[in-house]
C-alpha cells in the first residue's frame, strides 16, 4: 500500500518529464494529486440515436464508420480529416482538425461510441472533433460523468485522470477530519466516499454531493484554524492597562466624536484592560474617522508606560498621520516622531536612537519601522493602517519588536460581514458606520462620452474657484486594451489640446516609489491643478482641496473600487463631485453604476458588489487577503461557508484540545492550508 506522502513518480507512466509537468500544478505527492479536484464535469451518460442529436447539446451515440477516413492538407499547420458514420436512424459527417491519427483509429465497418456537439443548420449538420472509443474500451471516456481537470502545458485531461485513478487505487484518501455529529447534522458525505466520488462520480448529483463535502471541509478547516488562533491568543497573558482615563484626550479634541468612534474606542479600552493581547480591526468607510480611534488607542498605551507604532503603506500617508497626530498629542505631553525610508542616514540614526532610548512614545512610519536597526524600548501597541496593504508577515515582524504587543488594524475598504468573517475571523471587529458631522456626501453622476465638452468646462470651473481635480484612467499606456483611456496619453492630450493653461500631473503604478511619492506630495501642495492617474490613488494622498473626480471607462472598475476612488474627494469643506464616464450599453452594468450614484454608504455598495461580482473579484484581480482554496469557490459557495463557520465554532467550543483521530487530522490540515496561503492571507 502506497502512502499519501509518496511522490507521483511511483505511478506507472509518470517519469521525470511528467513529474515536472505535474509540479507546475503544485502536484508533487499522491495527496496533492488526489486533492487536485476537477474544475467541472461533462455528463456523457446521455445516449441517443443520431436522429435525436440536437444542435449545441453534447451527447453520446453509437455508430458504424461508413467509409475510410480521408485527410486533406489545406495549408501549413492545417489538416482536415473527414469521415461519415451512421446508425439505423441517420448518417452524420464528422470533421477532425489536425488529428490525422483518426485515419488509423477509425476502422471502416467498425462500431464506436462518440461524444460531441452537433453543429449546423438546415443546410447541413456535422460534428467537429468528437471523442470516441470502441464499446470494449477501458477505462471508458464516454457513457460516464467525465471530470475535467485544471491542466498545464504537456498534460492532457486523460493523463491526469489516469494518474488520479491510479493514486486512489494505491492508497487511502486523506483522513476524515469532520466528526460524526457534523457529518450527520449537515448531511455531509464521509471523506472515504467523497474523495472517490469527486473523481469518478456515477451521476452529476453524486459529483455535486462530493463537491459540497469538500467545499464544506475546506471552509471548516479554515474557520477552525482561525478559531484556534484566537484561542491561542486568549491564552497569552499581558499586563492589563490600569489607567483607562480618556478624559484629557477627549478634552483636547477640537470636535465631538461620532457615536461609532466612541463605541470603537470603548471596545478598544475594554480589550486593553483585559490582560490578553488585543487583536482588533477597525473597519470604516472613507472619512469615518479611523485615525482618531487609533490616536485614542495610542494615548492609552502611552499613558500606561508603553510605546506605540503606526505603520502606513506610503510615505505621504505616514507624513499626513504625523502632521495630524503630533498636532493633537504633543500638547498632551506625548512625543511623536516620523521614520521613513527617504530620510537621510543621519536623520534615521538619530530617530532610531531616540526610539531605543524611550525618548519617543509614538512612532509613525512606513516599512522602515520593520528594519532590524529599528529597536523599541517597550512597544505596547502596533497600529497597521490600510490593513489589506500589509501581509501577515509584515504585521508579525512589527509585533515581534515588542513582548506580545496589542494589535490594531485599520481598513477603509468596507467589507460585507460574510467576507469579513473569512478575512478577519481571527480578529475582533469594530465598525465605524457614521461620518463626522459637516462632511457632505459626494454627488455622483453617470454620463456618456457625449458630455465631454461639459465635463471639461466643469473641470475648468473647479480650478478657477481654486480647487483641484482627479482624472482616473483604467490603463497606464496605449495598447494595454483597445478603446480604453490610457493615463499617459490622456494626460498629454489634456495638457496640449484641452487645458494648455492648467498644470496637469501624471501618476501611475509603473512609476518608481520615490517618483510616485513626489507627484502625490506636489499635488497635495497644490503644485498641480489636475492629476491624471490610475487606481494607484485609491489609497493614499489626502487632498482636502480636491473637489472633483472624473473616472474614465468607469464600467471597468468594481463598485467598491469606484467608491474608494470617490473617497479621495469631499475631504474639505467645499461641495465635491464624482463623474463616472461609460460607453457601456449593457443594462446590468449601467444598473450597477447607477447604484453608486444613489448611495454613499460603502457597506451597502460592498454588499451590492459582492452580489454582482463575487468575492473572488472583490478586491480586483490582484487582491490579497483571501486564502488559497483547492475546490471552494468564494463566488458561489457563501451559503456553505456560513454553515461550515457555525459548525467549526461549535466543534472547537465542544472539543477544545481533545486528542481524537479527527482532531489530529484537522490540526494537520489547518497547518497545510495556512502554509499554502502564506503571502496571500492577511
Amino acid at each position: 500500500m502506497a502512502r499519501l506522502t509518496d511522490p507521483v513518480t511511483i505511478l506507472k507512466g509518470v517519469g521525470p518529464t511528467k513529474a515536472k509537468q505535474f509540479a507546475a500544478l503544485n502536484i508533487d505527492t499522491l495527496e496533492d494529486l488526489i486533492c487536485h479536484f476537477p474544475r467541472g464535469y461533462e455528463d456523457r451518460t446521455r445516449m441517443v440515436e443520431i436522429a435525436q442529436l440536437e444542435v449545441d447539446k453534447p451527447a453520446c451515440f453509437k455508430a458504424v464508420v461508413m467509409n475510410h477516413p480521408r485527410t486533406s492538407h489545406i495549408r501549413k499547420g492545417l489538416d482536415i480529416t473527414r469521415v461519415q458514420v451512421a446508425d439505423h436512424s441517420a448518417r452524420l459527417n464528422l470533421v477532425f482538425f489536425n488529428q490525422k491519427f483518426t485515419t488509423e483509429q477509425l476502422q471502416y465497418g467498425s462500431e464506436y461510441i462518440f461524444y460531441g456537439t452537433l453543429t449546423g443548420d438546415y443546410m447541413g449538420y456535422n460534428m467537429v472533433s468528437p471523442s470516441f472509443e470502441s464499446p470494449e474500451s477501458t477505462p471508458i471516456t464516454t457513457r460516464r460523468v467525465l471530470p475535467i481537470y485544471p491542466l498545464t502545458a504537456g498534460l492532457s485531461n486523460a493523463s491526469v485522470l489516469k494518474a488520479v485513478q491510479q493514486a486512489l487505487m494505491l492508497c487511502d484518501p486523506p483522513a476524515e477530519i469532520l466528526p460524526p455529529e457534523v457529518l450527520e447534522k449537515y448531511d455531509i458525505l464521509p471523506a472515504s466516499d467523497a474523495y472517490y466520488a469527486i473523481h469518478a462520480p456515477k451521476t452529476m448529483e453524486e459529483a455535486e454531493k462530493a463537491r459540497k463535502r469538500l467545499i464544506f471541509e475546506e471552509f471548516f478547516v479554515f474557520s477552525a484554524g482561525l478559531a484556534l488562533m484566537r484561542a491561542s491568543r486568549a491564552q497569552k497573558k499581558t499586563p492589563a492597562y490600569e489607567n483607562l482615563n480618556l478624559q484629557p484626550f477627549y478634552s483636547s479634541l477640537p470636535f465631538t466624536l461620532t457615536g461609532a468612534q466612541d463605541r470603537a474606542i470603548r471596545e478598544i479600552a475594554a480589550d486593553l484592560g483585559r490582560g490578553t493581547p488585543m487583536n482588533r480591526l477597525v473597519q470604516g468607510d472613507v472619512g469615518s474617522g479611523k485615525t482618531m480611534v487609533a490616536a485614542a488607542a495610542a494615548y492609552l498605551a502611552i499613558q500606561n508606560g508603553h510605546q506605540a507604532a503606526l505603520m502606513a503603506p506610503t510615505e505621504i500617508l505616514a507624513e499626513q498621520h504625523y502632521a495630524s497626530l503630533s498636532k493633537l498629542l504633543t500638547p498632551l505631553g506625548i512625543s511623536v516622531c516620523l521614520l521613513t525610508g527617504s530620510m537621510t542616514v543621519k536623520q534615521k540614526r538619530e530617530i532610531r536612537q531616540a526610539i531605543e532610548e524611550n525618548q519617543v512614545k509614538l512612532v509613525i512610519g512606513t516599512h522602515a519601522l520593520l528594519s532590524e536597526s529599528t529597536v523599541f524600548a517597550d512597544l505596547g501597541l502596533v497600529i497597521a493602517d490600510e490593513q489589506h496593504r500589509f501581509g501577515v508577515g509584515q504585521r508579525s515582524a512589527l509585533s515581534a519588536k515588542g513582548q506580545d504587543p496589542h494589535l490594531l488594524v485599520m481598513s477603509a475598504t468596507p467589507i460585507p460581514r460574510t467576507l469579513a468573517l473569512l478575512l478577519y475571523g481571527d480578529l475582533e471587529v469594530s465598525i465605524l458606520d457614521e461620518l463626522p458631522p459637516g462632511r457632505e456626501p459626494v454627488d455622483t453622476f453617470l454620463v456618456t462620452e457625449s458630455y465631454r465638452a461639459r465635463i471639461n468646462a466643469f473641470i475648468r470651473k473647479q480650478v478657477a474657484e481654486g480647487h483641484q481635480c482627479y482624472v482616473v484612467c483604467p490603463a497606464v499606456e496605449d495598447g494595454e486594451e483597445l478603446n480604453l483611456k490610457a493615463a499617459e496619453t490622456w494626460a498629454e492630450t489634456l495638457q496640449q489640446r484641452v487645458f494648455p493653461d492648467l498644470r496637469i500631473a501624471l501618476l501611475h503604478g509603473q512609476m518608481k516609489g520615490a517618483q510616485k511619492e513626489q507627484v502625490m506630495a506636489q499635488f497635495a501642495a497644490h503644485q498641480a491643478d489636475v492629476l491624471v492617474a490610475t487606481t494607484v490613488i485609491e489609497v493614499g494622498v489626502d487632498v482636502p482641496n480636491a473637489t472633483l473626480m472624473v473616472i474614465e471607462d468607469a464600467d471597468r472598475f468594481g463598485l467598491s473600487q469606484l467608491h474608494q476612488l470617490r473617497g479621495r474627494v469631499g475631504r474639505g469643506g467645499a461641495k465635491s463631485f464624482c463623474i463616472l464616464i461609460s460607453q457601456n450599453k449593457n443594462p446590468d452594468t449601467n444598473a450597477r453604476l447607477k447604484a453608486l450614484c444613489k448611495t454613499t454608504d460603502g457597506f451597502k455598495i460592498a454588499e451590492e458588489d459582492l452580489a454582482l461580482r463575487g468575492p473572488g473579484d472583490f478586491f480586483g484581480s490582484r487582491q490579497s487577503g483571501l486564502p488559497v482554496f483547492r475546490v471552494a469557490s468564494l463566488n458561489c459557495d457563501l451559503a456553505t461557508l456560513k454553515l461550515a463557520q457555525a459548525a467549526s465554532v461549535e466543534w472547537i467550543e465542544k472539543m477544545g484540545t481533545a486528542d481524537t483521530p479527527e482532531s489530529q487530522a484537522l490540526r494537520h490540515r489547518i497547518a497545510d492550508l495556512f502554509q499554502r496561503s502564506q503571502g496571500t492571507m492577511n
